[in-house]
């Protein structure tokens, strides 16, 4: 019998969640290794498998049983980048022809930078930058598909449904991403007002964008897929730059929320087409 059958979910998830987002929370207030040469606050991510690891021990799972299957494996990974790489190239043609109306004669470029919520910082153009996104992006997928749509998911399920499991778990991934803003306010950045209005868009986007990786994972019984269009959509935002006249990646959010948008409602119709939702999250079919 698994330990798991034993435990209340949801305080455990909450437990596992506080001890990540703490590591979260001191790596980008103290740390800021986002703000160094690395470009990737990448520390807590690492830290964060290693609590996976340990969490997985303690309810006697294993990595196969939250989403880490042999099954598949090449074939969901390309799903993944390829609808990634779709959505963003309506994105990336409807932010250029925007820009090209507004007369900002815009132009493609490709260098590393570290996302920002008032804008993308940095310009490296060397090879090792390149390899710090490629390597950071990697650890930041594992951990944040292991965690949230991984193990939080094969938990919340044991007890409730996987509606239930999602909401919970895109919530408190929407959550995750409220330290940029915080560090912001702290900093003298951005105002009260701003940091909750930035804090609130963050945890919308982020929630919804989190329900639609855990859509993925229902759909395909694993976590290859929602983890190829995860790292997509964080390594291209880092990689793949419009700039104008006046600046670069002025209005990324709007290139954003087309990609996730679209993203999303085409994951909501291949859920509901493919029945996914009578099938068990997880599988490890052969």
């Amino acid at each position: 019998m698994k330990k798991y059958n034993y435990i209340h979910p949801f305080l455990f998830v909450s437990f596992i969640y506080l001890i990540c987002f703490a590591f979260r929370a001191f790596e980008y207030l103290l740390l800021r290794t986002d703000q160094s040469m690395f470009g990737e606050a990448f520390i807590h991510k690492l830290l964060g498998i290693l609590v996976l690891g340990i969490a997985l021990q303690y309810v006697t799972l294993n990595w196969s049983e939250i989403g880490f299957t042999k099954h598949a494996v090449v074939k969901n990974i390309h799903y993944g980048l390829l609808l990634g790489a779709s959505v963003y190239l309506i994105a990336y043609g409807t932010e250029f022809f925007m820009q090209m109306w507004r007369n900002g004669s815009p132009s493609f470029k490709i260098y590393v930078t570290s996302y920002g919520i008032d804008g993308n910082q940095g310009m490296q153009r060397g090879i090792l930058f390149f390899l710090f996104c490629i390597v950071g992006n990697i650890i930041n997928v594992v951990m944040e598909e292991g965690i949230f749509r991984g193990l939080f998911i094969r938990l919340l399920e044991a007890k409730n449904s996987f509606i239930k499991a999602m909401v919970f778990s895109s919530v408190l991934f929407g959550f995750w991403h409220i330290a940029a803003p915080v560090r912001s306010f702290l900093d003298g950045e951005i105002s009260p007002m701003g940091m909750l209005l930035t804090a609130f868009i963050l945890v919308l986007t982020t929630g919804i964008t989190g329900a639609k990786f855990c859509l993925l994972t229902k759909i395909t019984g694993s976590l290859w897929m929602s983890m190829a269009d995860h790292f997509f959509n964080n390594t291209i935002i880092n990689l793949l730059h419009i700039t104008t006249i006046s600046g670069a990646d002025q209005i990324q959010v709007i290139r954003i929320s087309i990609a996730q948008t679209l993203s999303f409602l085409i994951v909501l119709i291949i859920y509901f087409r493919s029945g996914a939702g009578k099938k068990p999250t997880i599988r490890n079919e052969i």
